[in-house]
């Protein structure tokens, strides 16, 4: 059996703590690690091969550091280009494994779930895995137990060809209204869609054909396109651009007749949303989950995380307040499903607040803005031992660079040299300049940009180690 962990969501009804660049599933959420990294623990089952990790190429180096953290590899890295919904990701994939002569049972995740039931997941695991073996298309339901108008619903009903525990998929049904929400929990024969599945790779890509077939020929197409280094295949752009955008529920499970349900009481949560955040943590008396520096009076049931700013709450109920160092988003618990609204609105006025945060990521590390004006930008800069921004020069600014701790190994035009805690140097515009850690611990620095235009795509790269060109430079730092 063969994992394939789909990580290429944008989580966008968790912002502002969930950016583009940075989404839900890379951050820590529910405990210590991230959703990412409790999925992929989540597998360690006796027969459970590698995980294949679907995810966004802008996410790669996020992915990689993540799997490092807690020593895991993947056997197959899948980066698209830009995302195309379920059902293309589980076909390159499912044809992956078929090119390679393997014709595996797929377990599809999501990356961003959380299960609080490791023995009751193996255990709806291995009935899955009965029926999957019998050629079924097996959906993983979650009992419906309240009236979720969030969810998509399945309505199971018995089948004497399916072994004992499994119910034949009847009907999918839609977000419903409250009352027919109340109706279905009612009746005991719906459960919610968890978007996990269990299939054989050449049952899948059989219904695809005769169901969707654009979607199989165009992954077909695409993947003999694509470019493979070591186990990352970066899937070709131009014909994954001409794929359907379909999920995997639409594409195959709601048109073929062989899809079922298997039950999974595991305490599941797909952590889609700000109220569901609030579900699965502690709370206090009086209803509350904090987080940060959170003062809170006369207020009930409210979730409230702050992330460093002093956040004081007073005579507020069923109110979410999430800070961040460069956005706040204050909120009504009913109306957390529509947060996805007001990042539309944000894209649609050009804010980069929902792409990034003010701490971005990069494969040698991060960086953190500081401050900014008119003609100058402060940033707080963080290099991982042994790592390297690229070689590059800057048109239109100039830099200082002072060492706060750690060593840093500097190139400036053709000159190279080391500088140590509290000592600095000028990089002049045009300069062609780079800067490495040459230490074992981590090196940070301040940096403070001047000049008349400090954009991030007022960078030329020469020479970087880890693949980016000048095409993917726009947006990002070095």
């Amino acid at each position: 059996m063969t994992p394939i962990i789909l990580s290429g969501g944008s989580g966008s009804r968790l912002w502002p703590l969930s950016r583009k660049l940075y989404p839900k599933q890379f951050l820590a959420l529910t405990g210590e690690q991230t959703l990412f990294q409790q999925t992929l623990q989540r597998l360690s089952i006796e027969g459970m091969q590698p995980p294949v990790l679907v995810a966004n190429q802008e996410h790669r180096f996020i992915v990689m550091e993540q799997l490092e953290q807690i020593d895991q590899q993947a056997q197959l890295l899948l980066l698209e280009p830009f995302g195309r919904n379920t059902a293309p990701a589980v076909a390159m994939a499912a044809l992956q494994l078929l090119a390679e002569g393997r014709d595996e049972l797929m377990l599809v995740l999501p990356a961003d779930h959380v299960i609080d039931d490791q023995q009751a997941f193996r255990q709806a695991l291995a009935l899955a895995t009965v029926a999957a073996e019998k050629g079924e298309m097996v959906l993983f339901g979650v009992p419906a137990d309240r009236p979720e108008t969030g969810y998509g619903y399945i309505r199971g009903q018995a089948d004497g060809a399916l072994p004992d525990g499994v119910a034949r998929v009847a009907s999918f049904v839609e977000k419903p209204d409250a009352q027919r929400a109340t109706e279905y929990v009612k009746s005991g024969d719906y459960y919610w869609n968890s978007g996990m599945f269990l299939f054989r790779a050449s049952r899948f890509l059989e219904e695809l054909k005769h169901h969707d077939v654009d979607i199989y020929d165009t992954c077909l197409l695409a993947l003999e396109r694509s470019q493979r280094e070591d186990t990352q295949i970066a899937i070709d752009p131009a014909t994954f651009a001409c794929c359907p955008d379909n999920s995997i529920d639409y594409a195959v499970m709601e048109k073929t007749n062989r899809a079922c349900v298997v039950p999974l009481a595991a305490g599941w949560n797909d952590v889609g949303s700000w109220s569901s955040i609030w579900e699965v943590h502690d709370k206090d008396d009086a209803g509350n989950v904090t987080k940060g520096d959170v003062v809170i009076e006369d207020s009930r049931n409210c979730l409230i995380h702050g992330n460093g700013k002093l956040v004081a709450v007073l005579g507020l109920d069923d109110i979410v307040v999430v800070e961040t160092k460069d956005a706040m988003m204050v909120a009504h618990k009913d109306r957390v499903q529509d947060v996805k609204k007001l990042v539309s609105k944000l894209d649609e006025q050009g804010r980069c607040e929902t792409q990034n945060h003010c701490e971005v990521y990069r494969p040698w590390g991060s960086y953190d803005s500081v401050d900014m004006g008119g003609r100058f930008q402060v940033k707080h800069i963080t290099v991982k031992p042994g790592a390297q921004l690229s070689l590059q020069m800057h048109h239109h600014r100039a830099e200082h660079w002072i060492v706060v701790s750690g060593t840093a190994k500097v190139t400036c035009d053709d000159r190279e040299f080391l500088l140590t805690e509290n000592q600095s140097t000028y990089i002049p515009m045009t300069s062609v300049h780079r800067l490495s850690n040459p230490g074992k611990i981590p090196l940070e620095i301040i940096e403070v940009q001047s000049g008349t235009y400090l954009g991030e795509d007022d960078i030329e790269r020469l020479e970087d180690v880890y693949g980016r060109s000048d095409a993917v430079a726009v947006g990002a730092l070095h």
